[in-house]
């Protein structure tokens, strides 16, 4: 494999650049000095933003767009060979490096890399560990897949001595990874047009924790089901954090306020008890917090920093973001796209004081509709009205014989009140008809159905 000296700048060229995760390590690179180029298929914001930092992309992927004088090629799971780019990089004897061993020669450079993974709730909590590092002083390099405040947007260059970034499972990414400490949020069914089902899930997540060194520190929910499994036998130390007495750091008292915002006494094991106050809602939050104090602590940050930092964490955008009001209605969305996902946001949705629930759901991957489709209808019986969109696929054709209104005709059944649409201006129309003062409207999914939201805002 090509290795790359971070202190010798050359061209490296990305195609598939204005990813959440390519765009962070183009940035890294152009910040190092390197000269950076790269391709997308689409003018997004994002690529807008690359361009403003001085980087040139094209839209649309052409064998023009390798360059002469490219040194090496760096590409997403998503590029395969056929890739024009791809195919003219290799006829040329390019180096070509996929996202996750790139991403994985990047934080070997670093002495402290503390990689957040789980099926869920993977940028909370690394974003999470940005600021409670970023308050103590320490100065860290992060890498998020989402845009946060506190960061400065997906990506931060800090000093030489923390790495703190999200590890992906899917395509097993995370396994080019090289973690000192590896947070394990949670592990449940998910990506099953990769994986064969929750044993092999649970399988990749062994092998991302034995990647962590004898001399470093794997952290657990308790909560997994054998979690055990993930843990026993492992060479490093082992924290646990969850709900019980028994776990080295634990929660109780836990209480919400009318914004479904926790306070929590947290125990540590042999150390110190502190009250905790979250501005981020629900209680999945309160276990994505626990992770993160504990790979703070271990950092040596002291409870006093972690207290006025997380009370001051306002979360990663298109997490329970809370984009404004029209009519007295809160327009929230949420990135979740995974029934268990969807069920804590609408259980923090509930939390609220005297709110009516409205959602409209987009799902994303027919794979997923097909065989979550069961458990996307118990999560979407939380809302008091749910509204279906069109299932949005970018990796695999509509042949699997399901659909959105699929969800809603069973939610209908049991007797909840659902809708499909097949349009965005008609889901717009019956929001504007439907809502009324005091609702909370949550646009829920991975793509562009927070555009329902904006929409309805700028009206």
């Amino acid at each position: 494999m090509y290795q790359f000296d971070f202190e010798e700048p050359t061209w490296v060229h990305f195609i598939g650049i204005g990813g959440i995760s390519m765009s962070g390590l183009a940035g890294l690179l152009h910040n190092k000095g390197f000269k950076v180029t790269g391709s997308d298929s689409y003018d997004t914001s994002m690529v807008k933003k690359l361009r403003a930092d001085g980087i040139d992309v094209a839209i649309g992927q052409r064998a023009e767009n390798i360059a002469d004088g490219v040194e090496a090629v760096v590409f997403t799971a998503a590029i395969h060979p056929d890739n024009p780019e791809y195919a003219e990089a290799e006829r040329r004897g390019i180096p070509l490096i996929n996202r996750a061993d790139f991403l994985g020669q990047v934080m070997k450079n670093y002495p402290v890399s503390i990689n957040v993974s789980g099926t869920h709730g993977k940028t909370t909590t690394t974003s999470m560990v940005a600021k409670l590092l970023l308050d103590a002083d320490l100065d860290p390099t992060v890498f998020v897949g989402g845009m946060v405040d506190c960061v400065g947007g997906n990506y931060r260059v800090g000093g030489k001595g923390y790495f703190v970034a999200e590890a992906c499972e899917y395509t097993n990414s995370f396994l080019s990874s090289y973690p000192t400490t590896a947070i394990i949020l949670n592990v449940r069914a998910e990506h099953l047009d990769f994986f064969k089902d929750l044993d092999d899930i649970m399988h990749s997540f062994r092998l991302f924790a034995e990647r962590v060194p004898e001399d470093g520190l794997v952290i657990v929910d308790s909560g997994i089901e054998n979690y055990h499994y993930l843990t026993d036998g492992l060479k490093c130390r082992v924290k646990t954090v969850g709900f019980s007495p028994e776990d080295d750091y634990y929660a109780d008292n836990i209480s919400f306020n009318d914004s479904a915002r926790a306070t929590f006494t947290l125990h540590e094991k042999g150390g110190e008890t502190a009250v905790i106050s979250l501005d981020v809602p629900g209680e999945h939050n309160v276990s994505n917090a626990m992770a993160a104090i504990a790979a703070a602590r271990d950092a040596g940050v002291p409870m006093s920093v972690i207290k006025e930092s997380l009370a001051g964490f306002a979360g990663a955008h298109r997490r329970f973001e809370i984009k404004g009001k029209i009519g007295g209605v809160t327009v929230i969305d949420d990135y979740a796209h995974h029934p268990d996902e969807i069920a804590a946001t609408l259980k923090a949705a509930r939390r609220y004081k005297d709110a009516r629930v409205l959602c409209v759901f987009q799902p994303h991957t027919y794979s997923r509709v097909k065989t979550l489709m069961n458990e996307f209808v118990d999560a979407l019986s939380l809302a008091d009205v749910v509204v279906m969109a069109d299932v949005y696929s970018d990796r695999e054709p509509d042949n699997m014989g399901v659909s959105s209104k699929d969800i809603s005709d069973r939610l209908a059944a049991k007797g909840r009140e659902a809708y499909y649409f097949p349009s965005f201006e008609e889901i717009e129309k019956f929001f504007l008809e439907k809502c009324i003062d005091g609702d909370l409207l949550i646009t829920l999914g991975s793509k562009n159905v927070y555009l329902i939201g904006e929409h309805l805002l700028g009206r």
